[in-house]
C-alpha cells in the first residue's frame, strides 16, 4: 500500500526569512586575537549591513549593525576538566581557526525576533492589505456572521417603524 506523503515532494523552504545579511555580502572586521593558556581568544566587531522587510507592513529595511564578537578557539591537546560542562567548543585546527560559524552565530542572535522599518508602524490592514500608514481612517463594517441572517431585518425594521409612525401621526391630525 502506498501512501500520499511518497508522491507530495518535499518543501524546499520551511519558512519565510524576514532579515539577515545578504549572502556575499562584505563583512568588516576588527577583532583582536590573543594567544592565552587554552587556546586563541578572539574578541572585537563585526560590520555587516542586515537587509530584510518589516514584519508589519512589508516594506524594505536595510540598516548597519557593529555586532560584538567573543570566542575562545581551544588547542588540541586542552581538555575540559570534570567540573565543565561539555559545551559547543571551537578548536585550532592546524594552527587555523574558522571564524564563519562564530560570526554567523553572533549576527543571527543579534537580529530582532519582529523586524520593524519603524517602531509605531501600524502595518497592513487585515481584511484587505491597505497600508495603514497611507490611509489613517482605513476602516471597515465587520459584522458577525452569526448575526447576518438579522441583517436584512434592520431594514424592513426601520421602515416599518416609520410606516408605523407615519399611520399614528396621520390618525392624530384627523
Amino acid at each position: 500500500m502506498r501512501t500520499i506523503e511518497e508522491h507530495v515532494p518535499a518543501p524546499k523552504d520551511f519558512g519565510v526569512v524576514l532579515i539577515g545579511v545578504q549572502e556575499g555580502s562584505p563583512v568588516e572586521l576588527d577583532l583582536r586575537l590573543e594567544a592565552v593558556h587554552e587556546g586563541i581568544l578572539v574578541s572585537g566587531t563585526a560590520d555587516v549591513e542586515i537587509v530584510g522587510e518589516c514584519g508589519r507592513c512589508l516594506d524594505p529595511i536595510r540598516y548597519s549593525s557593529s555586532i560584538d564578537v567573543q570566542e575562545l578557539f581551544y588547542y588540541d591537546d586542552v581538555e575540559l576538566s570534570e567540573g565543565e560542562e561539555p559545551v559547543e567548543e571551537h578548536r585550532v585546527d592546524r594552527d587555523s581557526i574558522d571564524l564563519e560559524p562564530v560570526l554567523r552565530d553572533a549576527v543571527v542572535t543579534s537580529l530582532p525576533f519582529q523586524p520593524v522599518c519603524r517602531e509605531d508602524c501600524e502595518g497592513l490592514c487585515s481584511e484587505c492589505g491597505a497600508r495603514l500608514a497611507d490611509d489613517p481612517d482605513h476602516q471597515h463594517e465587520i459584522l458577525d456572521p452569526r448575526w447576518s441572517a438579522l441583517s436584512g431585518l434592520t431594514g424592513t425594521a426601520a421602515s416599518s417603524d416609520a410606516a408605523a409612525s407615519t399611520e399614528s401621526v396621520e390618525r392624530e391630525e384627523s
